[in-house]
């Protein structure tokens, strides 16, 4: 008995030392905080043309990223006078390579070859062919043609090709490359002449170059434009052509400087106005801009046009009293001092600004960041190279340029939790693990373990059902849909009221009656073996993919607000969840849920509240702001499935549902749990009741979110490689300390909840299913099966979890929704036939999962409906096809 104590007490020790190590492993992997969002640095200035002993800078370069190697070729400068002194403009058209040494420096490179024309202020792409150059001009006129840079990194050698020729000579426009299409809007045609309106479309992505053609497309709505700004970013939903300010000049070669804003949609092929200039200006004439993050655009540099504007006040000056010179008038004097003037302001320009400003392409506001510690840079480009961006040479002032080669490092570590934010999810991870190794003193047997022993109350059923189903994809990625978009997507939660009675009605007394442990065992009395394999392993694939979204959203969110390596968070969350799954079973899993629900609804409350009253005009101001942005679109009436429609909502969400809570074995699990089938339709009425204000809550924190950062742009991190980590930023960085570190700690119960479920259900259906089935347990105790396929399971999770954070994932609301439809969409349309239908037979039903599976890789391709129907496409396809193919084959 002794020896039973010390061993138990042994084990107890060993637990909690883990979970200890675990925490103190946390809390040492918080990096320190960063207050600046970029850094700034140089590389090597550029070299000097070919016969000249100092570089004064090129502007109008064509520059790009060929093979990782950066490429700055032609443009401009004055190389022995400024223009006001009687210096030429020269043109060059060598190519300068910036190559990285093998102890780490970087070095120019002047290659031999040049390019086509002395020439600069064109474009330049890089594509699969090479660095594309487009346009320009030269000393005395404008060019059409355009020519391939391809570097090759063996010989060192460059080969130059033609291009696709522009359809007119065009300069000094304004491009940008949108997913595999490149953009050219504006600029001048004839050399000297006025701005226009033009605007050209290339599509790069055949690799057939030969074949490539630019494309006229309808202009904006707006003025003539040259020296304006053109990138490419994301407006929550596309990815988007925009372009802002430049300056209109006429044909008598006056001009202006504009301030607006336009956006082009490839998708819907429309422009739409950003901003007239007026309320909203952005003054960025001939300056540089970048995409960064998932919908942020910064600008380096730009000038504001004031001081030329100034300039050409003083030079019309100049021009009416030379006029009045000639014809006699005593003005040489008052001349004099004009030129003087006019010498002075261009010798004593400070420059084209520091101040580096972003634009937030959903909340669409324009607003001061940082300052450079230089002067900014103009007629140049920024290019991303090895996650860094740079701009290299360009002009500072007035006919003066700078040899320097800026390089903006994003620094996507800004702001973190607080000891105390840590101690409290450290703190809560202790809690549910406590929780699991008390429950675990209760598992005597795989019906305790699987099934709760049927002591689950109602209640607790049902917010654990609530839990399951809400997960982090509520907590964050809703808020950030929300965000970023309308309330579209409100009326895909609300169809759980419309399967909801066929829940409780029809499968849940189904499911009582032939006391099965999985939803899976029916399908071999009903058909046979194959089919309940197939839907166990279909159901078990779908569970370690849900389990990578759903722990990898949070991880993100970690890794965002607080520096940790998001594969320590991901770790971190595996293990503790396997901690309590694998010791309290089901019984700790819908009791963890209890808890975990509370702190997700309370921490998205107390959230909410706080930013309501951090906004001026509080809730009133929230409406009238989203009413004015269409932020309450629910209904769309349009008859189109590839678009959020009211249709595509109520298709998805009711098929979706009824995959979900029919078939998933999470949710059949449950039913199971409590002590009659009443209480089992009880938990489902809770969840649906609870799913109204839980909605509410989350989109309204979304609308709410949109709101507090229209209102403060610049406390918006702009470096977000996903919108998803909207909600944890205002978390961590609006919030007090401590209750930071509570609301993450609801982002953690949000995952953690559907991760727990995940485990025990996917072990459950694998033992119960497959081991058990197969009379593989005859030598091994079936709690310590249960136990050791949790443990499986949650590893294999894990890992698909880490893969995941390798990929370019942009909305992982998406992403799950095609886990959902693609993985598991024919099996709810293998219970609907086995429950609704009597004609269906195994051998009609296997041809239904073929042909559904088959209809679902087509649809994934191709996607010719909105994600959320690929659920409705494989339950109705499964169900049609099972049921006609049943009829030609005799019932076995």
């Amino acid at each position: 008995m002794t020896k039973k104590v010390l061993l138990n007490n042994n084990k107890n020790i060993q637990f909690w030392g883990y979970l200890l190590s675990i925490i103190c492993f946390f809390i040492y992997f918080k990096a320190n905080s960063q207050d600046r969002y970029f850094e700034y640095s140089h590389f090597p200035n550029l070299p000097p043309n070919t016969g000249q002993k100092v570089q004064p800078g090129l502007a109008g370069a064509y520059t790009g990223i060929d093979d990782d190697f950066l490429i700055v070729a032609g443009g401009a400068n004055f190389p022995d006078k400024l223009p006001w002194e009687g210096g030429t403009k020269t043109y060059y058209d060598e190519i300068f390579i910036l190559k990285k040494k093998t102890d780490g420096t970087f070095q120019w490179e002047t290659n031999s070859k040049r390019i086509p024309f002395s020439s600069g202020y064109g474009g330049a792409i890089s594509t699969n062919r090479g660095l594309l150059c487009f346009g320009g001009n030269n000393s005395d006129s404008t060019i059409s043609d355009s020519w391939f840079i391809d570097y090759i990194p063996e010989t060192g050698e460059i080969e130059i090709s033609q291009g696709p020729i522009l359809p007119v000579p065009l300069t000094n426009f304004a491009f940008a490359k949108v997913d595999n299409d490149i953009y050219v809007a504006g600029g001048i045609s004839e050399f000297g002449g006025a701005s226009t309106n033009s605007f050209y479309r290339l599509s790069i992505g055949d690799n057939n170059f030969k074949d490539w053609k630019w494309e006229l497309l309808p202009s904006w709505d707006g003025d003539p434009r040259a020296f304006s700004v053109g990138v490419g970013q994301s407006n929550g939903l596309e990815n988007c052509f925009y372009l802002f300010s430049g300056r209109n000049i006429d044909p008598q070669g006056e001009w202006k400087v504009l301030a607006d804003a336009h956006v082009y949609n490839p998708t819907i092929k429309k422009w739409q106005i950003i901003s007239k200039g007026i309320d909203k200006e952005f003054k960025v004439m001939a300056g540089t801009a970048f995409p960064v993050g998932a919908s942020s655009i910064i600008f380096p540099s730009g000038s504001d046009g004031n001081l030329a504007i100034e300039e050409i006040d003083i030079k019309k000056r100049i021009e009416h009293l030379e006029s009045r010179l000639v014809n006699g008038e005593d003005v040489g004097e008052v001349l004099q001092l004009a030129k003087l003037k006019l010498t002075n302001h261009l010798n004593n320009h400070p420059g084209f600004g520091n101040k580096v400003y972003g634009f937030n392409t959903i909340s669409q506001e324009f607003y001061e960041i940082e300052e450079i510690p230089q002067t900014g840079q103009v007629t140049t480009s920024a290019v991303a190279w090895g996650g860094d961006i740079v701009v290299p040479s360009g002009e500072v002032r007035p006919g003066v340029r700078t040899p320097e080669v800026l390089k903006i490092t994003i620094n996507k570590d800004a702001k973190h939790l607080g000891i105390i934010d840590m101690l409290v999810i450290g703190l809560y991870f202790l809690t549910l693990a406590w929780m699991g190794y008390f429950f675990s003193k209760r598992q005597k047997s795989t019906e305790d373990y699987f099934k709760g022993g049927g002591r689950i109350p109602w209640w607790a059923a049902g917010l654990s059902i609530f839990g399951t189903a809400l997960s982090a994809i509520t907590f964050m990625a809703v808020p950030a849909k929300t965000f970023a978009t309308d309330w579209s997507y409100f009326m895909l939660n609300m169809t759980i009221f419309l399967v909801a009675p066929v829940i409780v009605f029809w499968f849940i007394p189904f499911f009582r009656k032939l006391n099965v442990t999985t939803a899976y065992e029916f399908l071999e009395s009903r058909f046979n073996l194959t089919i309940r394999l197939l839907g166990s392993l279909s159901f078990i694939l779908f569970q370690i993919g849900r389990m990578g979204v759903v722990m990898f959203l949070p991880s993100i969110a970690l890794n965002v607000v607080t520096g940790i390596d998001i594969f320590v968070c991901i770790s971190l969350m595996g293990v503790v969840s396997m901690i309590y799954t694998i010791y309290g079973g089901i019984e700790a899993v819908i009791w963890t849920d209890v808890v975990q629900v509370i702190v997700l609804l309370g921490g998205a409350i107390l959230s909410l509240v706080l930013m309501v009253t951090s906004i001026d005009g509080g809730l009133k101001e929230i409406l009238e702001m989203a009413k004015e942005n269409d932020k309450f679109n629910i209904i769309d009436l349009d008859l189109s499935l590839k678009q959020p429609t009211v249709w595509v909502m109520l298709l998805g969400g009711i098929f979706a549902n009824i995959t979900t809570y029919g078939s998933d074995q999470t949710m059949v699990q449950r039913y199971l749990t409590t002590k009659t089938q009443k209480e089992a339709q009880k938990s489902v009425w809770t969840n649906a009741i609870l799913t109204i204000p839980a909605t509410l809550i989350f989109f309204f924190v979304g609308t709410t979110l949109f709101a507090f950062f229209k209102n403060y742009p610049s406390e918006l991190n702009p470096t977000f490689e996903n919108n998803d980590a909207i909600f944890p930023w205002y978390i961590v960085s609006e919030l007090p300390t401590g209750i930071s570190g509570l609301l993450i700690a609801a982002i953690f119960a949000a995952a953690m909840s559907s991760l727990s479920s995940s485990m025990n259900s996917a072990a459950t259906s694998y033992a119960t299913d497959i081991h058990f089935r197969f009379g593989w347990n005859k030598k091994t105790n079936e709690l310590k099966i249960a136990r050791k396929a949790t443990l499986m399971i949650g590893i294999i999770g894990t890992i698909f979890a880490i893969m995941m954070a390798t990929m370019d994932v942009k909305s992982l609301w998406d992403e799950f929704q095609k886990v959902l439809g693609l993985v598991i969409g024919s099996l709810g349309g293998v219970f609907l036939l086995g429950i609704f239908t009597k004609r269906a037979n195994s051998i009609g039903v296997l041809i239904g999962i073929v042909v559904s599976i088959m209809v679902q890789v087509y649809v994934g391709v191709t996607e010719p409906v909105h994600i959320l129907v690929y659920s409705a496409t494989g339950v109705i396809s499964c169900f049609f096809v099972g049921y006609v193919a049943s009829l030609f084959f005799a019932k076995d």
